[in-house]
């Protein structure tokens, strides 16, 4: 891979995880918050099989594929947390997390 093609990808990776930075700070929503979190999750992926690619080495494509477990996981449990608070109040909203305390 040339060095052009890899400045690409990781231009791309940058921007993607800019954008999912940008919605981060900017949403209130909790699925939307969610959504940007694995939008900078696979900007990172991204970043690592470009450089794994670029130094024909397997480790990116290890470090990809654990990130993709760590973030369905907690996709997983965003969601369940999601649920409980739509349950407990109609209206969801990222400040209403200190409603589970009890």
């Amino acid at each position: 891979m040339s060095v052009d093609l890899l400045q690409g990808y990781l231009l791309i990776s940058v921007v993607i995880f800019a954008i999912g930075c940008a919605g981060l700070l900017v949403r209130r929503s909790p699925l939307v918050v969610l959504m940007c979190i694995e939008l900078m999750w696979n900007a990172a992926n991204l970043a690592f099989i470009a450089f794994a690619r670029q130094w024909n080495n397997l480790d990116g494509h290890v470090a990809a594929f654990l990130v993709m477990t760590v973030a369905a996981a907690e996709i997983a449990i965003g969601l369940a947390i999601i649920v409980l608070l739509f349950r407990k109040r109609e209206a969801v909203d990222v400040d209403d997390a200190h409603s589970l305390s009890g």
